[in-house]
């Protein structure tokens, strides 16, 4: 998917199981990344794309994503549109779905304790080794060895969408060029999936989005514009200052 991913399983299980669910993850990851990749030709989503691949053939991922993908447009008013660039791209919410799915079936594979990043899309469950809950660092959008925000919970979907690490990708589809005012925005909220994509559509949204994340319920946000201005929700969860 063009990122690093990685995963941290904090439950005291068997090395083997550990290893073996491990493997699994990385497994579906590739999968996904085989199958909705926008950079492989052979790619399900590239061959659909052209024309080459009729949707009574696609899989059933694809065939779910496309239509998760028409609700989001509808619930964005457009701002999350998957056909942004002229060509279908999905990835606004295929990376958060699919770290998700793997979330999930880490805890129904009896590992509820895991943080998995794609990108800096995360999400945590249950509780880090050390048994406090998961802390989780939000990447300053100028500097990326530091971060602007630290987050703390035990059940978090956290996605984050900006221009500072792979440039101007998200635009605002009413207009066709690369989206303002706003150089990051994180969502935190229960499905890793929809939060990724509510983040995409913010970021097209410009200035507009802040209001718009204030009215989105179930979910908490933190945005910093393209002056340098950190703003967020209330009930943002952010984490306690280090002790010491």
């Amino acid at each position: 998917m063009g990122t690093a991913i990685s995963l941290d399983l904090a439950d005291d299980l068997p090395a083997g199981t550990l290893h073996e669910l491990a493997e699994q993850t990385f497994g579906w990851l590739r999968e996904v990344d085989a199958r909705f990749s926008t950079y492989r030709d052979d790619s399900e989503v590239c061959r659909f794309d052209r024309g080459a691949l009729p949707l009574a053939e696609a899989s059933a991922d694809l065939r779910a994503v496309l239509e998760r993908c028409a609700d989001l447009w509808r619930a964005t008013d457009g701002f999350f549109d998957a056909y942004a660039t002229g060509r279908l791209d999905p990835s606004g919410y295929v990376k958060g779905w699919s770290a998700q799915v793997a979330s999930d079936r880490l805890v129904e594979a009896g590992a509820p304790n895991h943080c998995l990043n794609a990108g800096g899309d995360v999400r945590v469950r249950g509780r880090s080794a050390t048994g406090e809950e998961w802390r989780i660092g939000v990447r300053h959008p100028w500097d990326p060895l530091a971060t602007c925000l630290v987050l703390a919970g035990t059940d978090l979907a956290i996605a984050t969408s900006g221009g500072y690490e792979r440039g101007e990708h998200v635009l605002d589809p009413r207009r066709g060029t690369p989206a303002r005012g706003l150089r990051s925005v994180t969502v935190v909220g229960p499905d890793l999936g929809v939060a990724d994509a509510y983040a995409t559509a913010a970021v097209a949204m410009g200035r507009a989005g802040i209001t718009w994340l204030d009215h989105l319920p179930g979910h908490q946000h933190a945005v910093i514009t393209d002056d340098a201005r950190l703003l967020h929700s209330h009930a943002l969860p952010l984490a306690p200052p280090d002790s010491g």
